[in-house]
């Protein structure tokens, strides 16, 4: 476990590279769960969304070596732009290896940073191509989520929220889990910050393995995860990020599709918000009354990426109007 100044460091490393995103207050939402509700606007970040804060402080440590080589990750999407952009930014070769049913718009994105895309299989299967690559390349992998200086440089994020709030009553912050990383830092840096504070996190139903590896006392895989919150579904929970959430995290709650889709109405129609349905994860949870709070609470959602095709998006809604 980091100490709160290598999360300083970290916010220093990457501040002038990224945006800080907007804490904005949503009075629609406050109303919904009977307490105030901020969301922080990840979605607004560059690449679309929170991937960039790790990837881009792990990158910018590299060294000589590991720079003239190149660099490889294995991502549905987001983490793969945030690689490829950051690889971009500090001069280096990088390639992402994707599962063969990723966004072709992802996809896309990518290769307009530099990368070369690779597509192949399921996501398990992507994840022993990225191996595979790595050794016969001799390039350098950068773990999506299960690495410390990844985790280190979410902490920006949890910093930016404490800063952003200011003085008050008791922060409830709920971020979207998938694995593991976003949650790791933030709940370090914010707890380490306000131990006052309390940090939840939220998984599909579909894709729960955080929540069974704290019931199981070990970070688990599975081979079968699926949810309409692509961002959400690795195969399993990363080896620090199980750490982390054991020692700095309340609860993890877990959030059907349906009720995600229910969310990003409002998030759209109300906040003029666009997010993925990963994105969505935090206020889902607050919807459905999965997280426990106090009139008193200033409680924080993150909005973690807002990288979703306009076809989707409009098919989901339109499910979702449908069913009401």
């Amino acid at each position: 476990m980091r100490t709160l100044d290598a999360y300083v460091a970290a916010r220093a490393r990457v501040r002038d590279r990224i945006h800080l995103t907007p804490l904005v207050r949503s009075t629609l939402l406050g109303q919904s769960i009977g307490a105030p509700v901020y969301l922080k606007c990840e979605n607004l970040q560059k690449t679309g969304s929170f991937k960039v804060r790790g990837i881009l402080n792990k990158l910018l440590q590299l060294d000589a070596d590991a720079k003239s080589r190149g660099v490889i990750t294995i991502s549905a999407g987001n983490a793969a732009q945030a690689v490829a952009w950051g690889a971009r930014e500090i001069g280096t070769r990088a390639v992402v290896v994707m599962p063969a049913d990723a966004s072709p718009i992802k996809a896309e994105a990518c290769r307009s940073y530099g990368a070369e895309v690779v597509l192949h299989g399921d996501v398990s299967q992507a994840f022993e191509k990225v191996h595979q690559l790595e050794r016969e390349e001799n390039l350098t992998f950068v773990h999506p989520f299960d690495d410390l200086e990844v985790v280190t440089g979410h902490g920006s994020a949890g910093l930016e929220i404490l800063e952003q709030l200011g003085e008050g009553d008791r922060i409830i912050v709920v971020v979207p889990i998938g694995g593991g990383g976003l949650i790791s830092g933030i709940a370090a840096a914010v707890k380490l910050t306000d131990p006052s504070a309390r940090v939840f996190g939220v998984e599909p139903e579909g894709a729960d393995t955080m929540r069974q590896s704290l019931k199981q006392g070990h970070a688990v895989r599975s081979d079968s995860v699926h949810s309409i919150a692509h961002g959400l579904t690795p195969p399993m929970a990363g080896e620090i990020n199980y750490e982390y959430v054991k020692q700095y995290v309340e609860e993890v709650v877990v959030v059907s599709d349906d009720e995600i889709i229910a969310a990003m109405e409002p998030i759209l129609t109300r906040t003029k918000l666009v997010v993925e349905p990963s994105g969505a994860a935090a206020v889902a949870a607050l919807l459905a009354s999965k997280i426990p709070v106090r009139e008193t609470d200033r409680v924080v959602a993150v909005l973690s990426g807002g990288n979703v095709e306009m076809e989707e998006l409009i098919g989901m809604l339109g499910v979702f109007r449908t069913s009401c």
